[in-house]
């Protein structure tokens, strides 16, 4: 229920600014306010996240949301709003983010354990999936029939729904999990996070992808509605449908990764490349029905490729600095969309959703490939030399009992 209220406020945020300025690149400033905290501050929340317990940050965090939403309802439902206004909006949402998104995916394993972890972000991933085919369906008609002023106020009303759920889990259910030690300095755990992001090759090579990836190929809040009212010359119900339809591909990719009983390098690497390969073809679409069909193919690569970036990240991370490694990826992901939406914009306003999208997806099958070209160079190597240390640790049990 939340995420579906995220989802119709996300659609009804870009129809606003669109509505108010008729700019593509308003849109792509309005994304660079909203993802600008996380650029600037997205490293520390996950320090500041390992230190905390999730669920209580999650509930505070979640309430601030529900604030924002209410205020937003309230400067559209008196026509009162103004473009700076829905940005500054943005921008706190985005600042609140920055401690809930480290909080919220640590908080998974805690539900879950790490046996179950790789299907848990699947499912987590399909849930949000199905909310994107939901949000924004309904989110467009309630545009074209009521205005976006009611689904900020929907939105608003459905952060009951989490905070319910947050506040109804029995805490000594939860699995336990290590905690950042007291009295470390935050430079001292930001460096520790860096250190083993660094020092550990399949967590660095996630990074690099997902971040190429993120800052040029996957800016769909500012090139989707571009493409609704301006290539192909529609109104907010066909901005419902191209989005749900992304969605919808998303959905299924999200339920793929969850019949697989672990990450997989090939389907991360496969769906990255997937993914630039339906921008390239999306590119030079003018009609509705192709365009959505092509929508459908790029969500469910997307999904697969960030489903599978997720699980291999967390299980290959210490609980210790899991905040601070899914931070870097949350970085990576949502801290380099000011400068992502800012450049999205520019290209659409310059040369249409066609220049936009040819780039995005020329520069995602490009990192799919270096991607590809470093996990079967390096990783190998990571493999044996794991294998090798291993054999060493089990050497000195067997020693060791002989000694005994």
């Amino acid at each position: 229920m939340s995420v579906s209220g995220t989802w119709a406020q996300s659609v009804a945020q870009s129809w606003l600014v669109l509505e108010l300025t008729h700019s593509a690149g308003a849109v792509g400033i309005m994304a660079a306010c909203q993802f600008g905290p996380f650029a600037v501050l997205g490293l520390l929340g996950g320090v500041i996240s390992d230190r905390l317990d999730n669920r209580r940050t999650l509930v505070v965090t979640q309430a601030a949301s529900m604030v924002c939403a209410a205020a937003l309802a309230v400067l559209a439902l008196t026509h009162l709003a103004v473009v700076w206004e829905v940005d500054a909006l943005a921008a706190l949402n985005g600042l609140v983010m920055v401690l809930d998104t480290p909080s919220r995916q640590a908080f998974t394993v805690q539900m879950v354990g790490r046996r179950e972890l790789p299907n848990a972000v699947a499912l987590n991933s399909s849930l949000f999936n199905a909310s994107r085919i939901i949000g924004p369906g309904i989110g467009g008609l309630i545009i074209a029939t009521a205005g976006v002023g009611l689904c900020f106020l929907i939105n608003a009303a459905s952060y009951l729904a989490v905070l319910a759920a947050l506040l109804l889990m029995r805490p000594d259910e939860l699995h336990p999990v290590e905690r950042t030690p007291a009295g470390q300095s935050m430079v001292r755990g930001l460096r520790d996070g860096l250190a083993y992001a660094w020092a550990t090759p399949p967590v660095l090579l996630v990074l690099c992808v997902m971040l190429v990836v993120a800052t040029v190929s996957i800016n769909f809040n500012v090139l989707l509605p571009v493409l609704a009212s301006h290539t192909l010359h529609a109104g907010p119900e066909a901005f419902g449908a191209v989005t749900a339809c992304f969605g919808a591909g998303a959905l299924v990719g999200a339920l793929l990764s969850a019949t697989m009983a672990r990450a997989s390098w090939p389907v991360l690497l496969g769906g990255a490349a997937t993914l630039g390969a339906g921008e390239l073809v999306l590119a030079p679409q003018h009609s509705l029905v192709p365009a959505l069909l092509i929508l459908a193919v790029v969500g469910a690569a997307f999904s697969l490729f960030t489903s599978n970036s997720n699980s291999t990240l967390q299980l290959h991370v210490p609980d210790r600095l899991r905040g601070r490694v899914l931070s870097l990826y949350a970085y990576v992901f949502f801290g380099t969309a000011p400068l992502g939406g800012v450049l999205t914009g520019w290209l659409a306003q310059r040369g249409g959703t066609s220049a936009a999208f040819f780039i995005a997806g020329g520069t995602a099958v490009l990192a799919a490939a270096g991607g590809a070209v470093a996990w079967r160079r390096g990783l190998p190597a990571e493999r044996r030399r794991r294998k090798v240390n291993v054999a060493a640790d089990e050497a000195a049990a067997e020693a060791t009992a002989l000694i005994a």
